[in-house]
């Protein structure tokens, strides 16, 4: 794991690092997490949501998990990129026993080759397994939204690979939540979408919990 690492960084990082420049995406976000942080930090061993809009906008996720320590910290429309920069700010202090990613929608929506947000998602997971050796790590598959029909045959790609690679690593999960969503025909349940076609309705959330729950660690 400390050689795809290396390789990793060498690829991906590396370049991310050079072109970032001063007041990298989503700032303000980190540091807000950060002062909520200093007044109450939350405990180690939580579960740690991580990703874009989707986990944003889930504002009362923890009343859909009961009793479960999660800790969201979803932000913007982020990018698996931008969660790559934050990794040593709002994901490895927690310490959190379980890691669960929704993140690659915008990098798809902003014409990043599937292969790429694939070895981004591995770079993140390589992040996280080298600094958590014992946390959990589930990714949570892309969804369909009706906004971004043009990206459907990305999706699948990122989601079958995905898929087969975590079923190769060790304590980590590829999390269905796309086929739930879909009808009969296999189309996005236009119902379950907010006016924008893009974020859920509580409907939409509802899915989401039914697939996730029976991954979540108590």
């Amino acid at each position: 794991m400390k050689t795809l690492l290396a390789i990793l960084v060498l690829t991906f990082l590396l370049p991310l690092a050079l072109k970032a420049g001063p007041g990298p995406s989503y700032w303000n976000e980190i540091q807000a997490f950060k002062r909520a942080d200093s007044i109450a930090f939350p405990a180690a061993n939580g579960i740690l949501f991580i990703g874009s809009s989707s986990f944003t906008k889930w504002t009362d996720v923890k009343e859909y998990f009961p009793g479960y320590p999660i800790i969201n910290r979803g932000f913007g429309g982020s990018t698996l990129e931008d969660v790559i920069r934050y990794v040593y700010d709002i994901v490895l202090p927690y310490k959190p026993k379980q890691v669960v990613v929704y993140c690659g929608d915008n990098d798809l929506a902003h014409d990043v080759p599937a292969d790429e947000v694939v070895l981004r998602f591995k770079t993140l997971f390589a992040m996280i397994r080298t600094n958590l050796p014992h946390a959990r790590i589930d990714f949570v598959s892309i969804k369909k939204s009706p906004s971004r029909a043009k990206f459907y045959a990305a999706v699948d790609r990122v989601n079958h690979t995905l898929a087969q690679f975590l079923k190769k690593q060790p304590n980590a999960d590829y999390i269905d939540v796309t086929t739930g969503m879909l009808d009969a025909s296999g189309q996005p349940r236009e119902e379950l979408f907010l006016p924008d076609r893009l974020h859920m309705k509580p409907a939409g959330y509802a899915i989401w919990k039914t697939a996730m729950l029976p991954y979540l660690l108590k």
